[in-house]
C-alpha cells in the first residue's frame, strides 16, 4: 500500500512537473522594475547591452550573438518568431517548433542537457530555463558562458521576454514588430469577448484522463480561458491538479477542451477526447450532449510563447462562433504533432501501469 502512495505521488510530480516545463516555469515579480533591460555603452564603442533576466541574474551581451543555443521549446519559438534561424546553431531535442529546428544540431534532452556538446557549439549566447536545472545553469556560467534565463507564465510575460530577447540579440525592432502585432491580436480578442453576448461559459481544460487531470488558476490555460470570454470552471483550484470524476460531474461545463495526442503514435487519435465523448458516466454532461468538446494542441496552450496567443484566438472561436472576427475552429479535427504534450501523457501511462502492476 505504502509503495503504491510513493508511485501514485510520482505521477503527481511527475505530470505537473512537465507541464510546468511546457509552459516555462514560474513568472517573476517586476515590482521593482528590475526586470527592464538597459543598454551600457562600451568604452570602445562596441555594442554592449546588460540585461536582468527571469531568474533575476544581470547578464552582460557583448557585441551581437551570432552562435546562439537554445535549451527550451519555449525560447526556440521566441527566437525563431525574432528572425534568429541563421544564428541558432543549437537547440535541444525537445525543441519541434517551427519545423525549420529539425535540421539544427542538438545539445541533449530539455532537463538533460549534454555540457559537452553545448561547449563544442561554442555559443556566445545560450537561453535557458529553470527545468534546465540550476546544476547545468551554474556549470555553464563558471565555464564563462553567457547565459540568460527566460521564464514567463503568463501572457504579458511572453510579451517581456520577446522584449528582452531581442535587446539581448540585437533584434530589438523585430521584437516590437512582433509585440505590437500580438498585443493587437490579443486586444480583438478581448473586444470580441467584451461584445460578445455569451454570459461567460464555464470551461474546463482536461490534460489527461486517467485520472482526470485539470489546469486551475495561475496557468496559461486558465489566462487563455479568462482572457477568451470564458471562465475556468476549475478556478478555485491552484496549478495543475487531480480531480474526481464525481466532481467533473457535478461542475459539468459548458465546454471541454483537451490536450491533444497522447495516442501511442497512432495518427489522429486523441485519448483524452476519445475517452471524454464515450466514458458512460459523463454522457450527461452538456458538453458531451451537445458536442462541445475540442482538441487543442498541447504545446501551443501549454508554452510561454508566440504561439499562445495562437491558443487564445482558437478558444475565443470556441466561445463566440457567431462573432465577426473570432474564426469558427473545427471541433475536435486532426491533431498536429503531440510533441512535448505527448511526452506528458505516455510517462504518465507508464507510472499507472507500475502503479496497478503493484497491486
Amino acid at each position: 500500500m505504502m509503495r503504491n502512495r510513493l508511485l501514485a505521488l510520482a505521477l503527481a510530480a511527475f505530470i505537473v512537473s512537465i507541464v510546468v516545463v511546457g509552459a516555462a516555469g514560474a513568472s517573476h515579480s517586476d515590482s521593482d522594475g528590475v526586470r527592464e533591460p538597459t543598454p551600457v555603452p562600451a568604452a570602445d564603442g562596441a555594442r554592449t547591452v546588460t540585461v536582468t533576466d527571469d531568474a533575476g541574474k544581470t547578464v552582460t551581451i557583448r557585441g551581437i550573438p551570432q552562435r546562439i543555443v537554445s535549451l527550451a521549446p519555449s525560447n526556440t519559438e521566441i527566437l525563431y518568431a525574432l528572425g534568429l534561424e541563421d544564428r541558432i546553431a543549437a537547440v535541444t531535442e525537445r525543441c519541434d517548433y517551427p519545423p525549420a529546428t529539425d535540421g539544427k544540431p542538438k545539445v541533449g534532452g530539455f532537463s538533460t542537457v549534454n555540457i559537452e556538446r553545448v561547449i563544442a557549439i561554442e555559443p556566445d549566447l545560450i537561453f535557458a530555463a529553470p527545468a534546465n536545472t540550476e546544476e547545468v545553469i551554474d556549470r555553464l556560467r563558471s565555464l564563462g558562458m553567457t547565459v540568460v534565463i527566460l521564464d514567463p507564465q503568463t501572457i504579458d510575460d511572453v510579451l517581456h521576454d520577446i522584449e528582452l530577447a531581442g535587446r539581448a540579440t540585437g533584434q530589438e525592432e523585430e521584437a516590437l514588430m512582433l509585440i505590437d502585432g500580438l498585443r493587437k491580436r490579443i486586444e480583438n480578442v478581448t473586444e470580441i469577448a467584451a461584445e460578445s453576448r455569451a454570459a461567460h461559459p464555464s470551461v474546463a481544460h482536461v490534460i489527461w484522463h486517467d485520472p482526470l487531470w485539470i489546469s486551475g488558476a495561475r496557468t496559461f490555460q486558465d489566462e487563455v480561458i479568462r482572457m477568451a470570454g470564458g471562465t475556468n470552471a476549475f478556478g478555485s483550484i491552484d496549478g495543475w491538479s487531480i480531480v474526481s470524476l464525481e466532481e467533473f460531474i457535478t461542475t459539468n461545463p459548458d465546454y471541454i477542451l483537451v490536450s491533444s495526442g497522447s495516442g501511442m503514435d497512432r495518427d489522429e487519435y486523441d485519448a483524452i477526447y476519445n475517452y471524454i465523448v464515450h466514458e458512460p458516466r459523463l454522457q450527461r454532461l452538456d458538453a458531451v450532449r451537445e458536442g462541445r468538446i475540442y482538441v487543442i494542441d498541447a504545446d501551443v496552450v501549454s508554452r510561454g510563447s508566440p504561439r499562445i496567443v495562437d491558443a487564445l484566438e482558437e478558444v475565443a472561436g470556441y466561445l463566440h462562433p457567431d462573432t465577426a472576427g473570432a474564426g469558427t475552429p473545427e471541433a475536435a479535427g486532426t491533431v498536429q504533432s503531440p510533441g512535448f504534450g505527448a511526452i506528458v501523457l505516455i510517462g504518465a501511462l507508464f507510472i499507472v501501469f507500475l502503479i496497478r502492476t503493484k497491486e
